[in-house]
């Protein structure tokens, strides 16, 4: 046949290989400079937790957690804004976005110039103008029943008017995670799917909507969460004292103790992100 054709094959060449030892080199080299980035500082701290010139190493700031003043409150406190707001943001964030894809498309560049304004406003002119606003707002509301829950919501107990300031914080963040996660899915075609087999609006939202966004819904919950627990300005400017404000607090007689208190946050944070991430992780193997 090769004689026919006058067609002859030489020899095989081997296809040239690349080293693939580079790639694993580079990405061993940047895990490591990843790695001591995050990890020298934490560890850095923790040895200035535990390791006193004069005694030598001691585990007793974390002792003191336990029993330290103000500790549980503050953090029962910052958790419980966390919640709070995170259910106040996703309602008011997930249905709004919704409505905008489904009815009023046009308006989606309007709302997102909205929900990120906040990124443009400095929180300390947020809450210099918040500040104003509650103290005119009780005088001027002193003669009608909205007194009352003018007061109310500035409870120090459970003060509402932070998880009021804290929505529009992380409004943009939020915004982002929820948007992110509506671009991976048809909306409109699960929503007209939904809506002629005789499904209700809330049964779309919380069964068909709801379950195809949990990983926006987990990732803006989370940005919620770091945000809350690490909120200072806000919150001492208008005379709280949740988790952020009593470390600072604290940190003015005990910097061990105050130091000890952010690793252990940031070792809660970082468990809470693991367990989710582990528990989305499953679900998308079933």
């Amino acid at each position: 046949m090769a004689a026919m054709t006058g067609l002859e094959r030489g020899p095989a060449v081997p296809p040239v290989r690349r080293a693939a030892g580079r790639p694993r080199v580079w990405r061993a080299v940047v895990f490591v400079l990843a790695a001591a980035y995050f990890l020298v500082p934490l560890g850095a701290s923790f040895w200035y937790t535990v390791h006193t010139p004069t005694t030598g190493v001691s585990f007793a700031p974390y002792g003191e957690l336990v029993t330290a003043e103000g500790f549980a409150r503050s953090l029962a406190l910052s958790l419980g804004l966390a919640a709070a707001t995170i259910v106040l943001v996703l309602l008011l964030a997930l249905p709004a976005m919704l409505a905008v894809r489904l009815f009023a498309p046009r308006l989606r560049p309007v709302m997102e110039v909205l929900c990120t304004l906040p990124l443009v406003v400095p929180p300390i002119t947020f809450v210099a103008g918040l500040g104003t606003s509650l103290r005119v707002g009780t005088d001027v509301l002193a003669p009608t029943p909205f007194w009352g829950t003018l007061v109310a919501i500035q409870d120090p107990g459970f003060p509402v008017v932070l998880v009021l300031a804290y929505v529009v914080l992380v409004l943009p963040f939020v915004y982002r995670s929820l948007d992110a996660g509506l671009r991976t899915m048809d909306v409109r075609t699960l929503v007209e799917a939904g809506r002629n087999l005789g499904a209700s609006w809330p049964y779309v939202l919380f069964r068909v909507i709801v379950p195809n966004l949990r990983s926006a819904l987990a990732s803006a919950s989370f940005l919620t969460l770091a945000l809350v627990l690490g909120e200072y300005t806000v919150a001492s400017l208008l005379g709280y004292e949740p988790f952020a404000v009593w470390i600072v607090t604290v940190s003015g007689s005990k910097g061990q103790l105050s130091v000890a208190v952010s690793i252990l946050s940031l070792l809660l944070i970082w468990m809470l992100l693991l367990a989710v991430s582990s528990v989305f992780g499953r679900e998308k193997k079933k």
